[in-house]
């Protein structure tokens, strides 16, 4: 969560985080491969390097594993995102390998038929991605889009350079698995054609977000909360500081070349997702799904990039919210489907003591996306009428929400499936009302108190509430012989 005060603040506290028990590590380029070094001091790392990097594993204590990565403008670019991977996957390998064993080996266990469609639509968005590159190498979104992936092959060699034991090596197609996890369960559904019910289809609510405009202009807070099954619960903190260029030869500096996102090990994107960037962009979604089963029809592996890596192009190209949504709603995939909401506080002037608050267009985007379909606008005279934008996995956009099965969610299943009448919609309202300062703001979305709360009772549950209907879902409280 940010406010205007502290949006770039988060890196410096970053980096005072992670100052004990660090771990601090570099690479050189030579003899055409990168070498790495890697000590328990800061004033080792020489003038010159290709990346470098703080790494500090503090799960059991915080919760929270910290990772800060920079590369040098004086190495170019292929070379940058190589050795960013690179250093990544060998400083973090301990935390790779007891991710991946949480949350992927088990996947294809009796699934080998969809986990082959799954490798075959792979191999084909693939080649059509390399295809792309080719042809366009002048083009910026094509070029990050190969930095990209040599940046997860470095990731890859890095993680095997740093394993002792060959039954943990891991190839670039498993580090690419792990990273289209958001996507994973959409890809699923459209490439297994087996009919599904519409409560089969019906999806986790993980997600709350808010954009808060205090009424009096004096500060703007975007934040989002998340929740997530215990084994996905080994978290980091990133921030990444890579100079790459916007396109070969090029003299200008991509303008998210300064990101600070939440994130997890031997992934190089968010997929909370909450990035910070150094355009002054704070991007952030929570997924609305899509229980339409014809929409799937619309997912290809020619013609559509997957979100793992559409959504990070677009936080390091864009230097506005329309920026991000024109470039992000390219080569729509149809899979991991969001709300994504984008704050840009170049926008907003706040008030002082001597100057009246400013507030410009453009300053909150939002945008949704379904398999062959998004939509967009620019809500920032909605958020100044209302002083808020709430997002809680449900579309904001009517056609969203029709085409995704919200209606036939609410016919079938009531109000809790509708975007004003869900209890999430409601609390947001009356909670939102009450934030003055950024200690409120924390209140506001840490709230869940599930039991006492009327607004999160559901009256055909037993018992009769509900730790989902709270802005911190918590969907794990909830008993497990319950019936909600």
């Amino acid at each position: 969560m940010i406010s205007m005060r502290i949006t770039f603040a988060i890196f410096l506290f970053i980096s005072a985080i992670i100052i004990s028990e660090c771990n601090y590590g570099y690479i050189t380029w030579e003899r055409e491969k990168p070498k790495i070094s890697v000590n328990e001091y800061f004033t080792t790392i020489p003038d010159v390097y290709v990346a470098k990097a703080t790494y500090n594993n503090d799960i059991n204590n915080t919760g929270w594993a910290y990772l800060e990565l920079h590369t040098s403008e004086d190495s170019n670019d292929e070379q940058q995102a190589y050795a960013a991977g690179y250093l990544e996957g060998f400083l973090t390998r301990d935390l790779i390998w007891m991710h991946w064993n949480n949350v992927l080996k088990g996947f294809c266990f009796n699934k080998t038929d969809v986990c082959g469609m799954i490798e075959e639509f792979v191999d084909k968005n693939e080649e059509y991605l390399s295809t792309m590159i080719e042809k366009h190498p002048q083009d910026p979104y094509w070029y990050q889009i190969k930095l990209y992936y040599i940046q997860l092959e470095g990731l890859t060699f890095g993680y095997n350079e740093a394993t002792k034991d060959p039954f943990e090596i891991l190839t670039i197609r498993d580090i690419i698995w792990i990273n289209m996890l958001g996507d994973l369960d959409d890809l699923v559904m459209a490439l297994t054609k087996a009919r599904a019910s519409v409560d089969q289809m019906l999806f986790g609510e993980h997600c709350s977000g808010l954009v808060k405009l205090l009424p009096d202009l004096s500060d703007l807070y975007t934040s989002q909360v998340t929740w997530n099954s215990y084994q996905s619960m080994l978290r980091f903190q990133k921030m990444y500081m890579l100079k790459y260029k916007m396109f070969p030869g090029s003299n200008q500096t991509i303008p998210g070349h300064k990101m600070s996102l939440s994130s997890y090990p031997a992934f190089i994107q968010s997929t909370d997702d909450f990035y910070i960037t150094s355009a002054g962009l704070v991007v952030a979604e929570t997924t609305i799904g899509n229980s339409n089963r014809t929409l799937f029809e619309n997912v290809h592996p020619v013609g559509q990039v997957m979100v793992y890596a559409r959504a990070m192009v677009a936080t390091r190209l864009a230097r506005s919210g329309h920026e991000w949504v024109e470039i992000f709603r390219k080569h729509n995939s149809g899979t991991y489907n969001n709300q994504w909401y984008v704050v840009d506080y170049k926008k907003f002037k706040p008030r002082t003591a001597k100057s009246a608050g400013q507030v410009k267009p453009g300053l909150l985007w939002v945008i949704e996306q379904l398999p062959g379909y998004t939509e967009a606008a620019d809500l920032t005279s909605e958020l100044q009428r209302t002083s808020y934008f709430p997002s809680y996995n449900i579309p904001y956009f009517p056609r969203v929400f029709n085409l995704s099965g919200g209606n036939v969610r609410v016919a079938t299943f009531g109000d809790w499936f509708g975007y004003t009448t869900n209890p999430r919609a409601h609390i947001f309202k009356q909670k939102q009302a009450g934030i003055y300062n950024l200690r409120d703001m924390y209140d506001t979305m840490r709230y869940n108190d599930y039991k006492h709360d009327p607004l999160s009772r559901c009256e055909q549950c037993n018992p009769p509430y509900s730790a989902c209907n709270a802005i911190s879902a918590r969907n794990d409280l909830n008993p497990a012989n319950g019936k909600n």
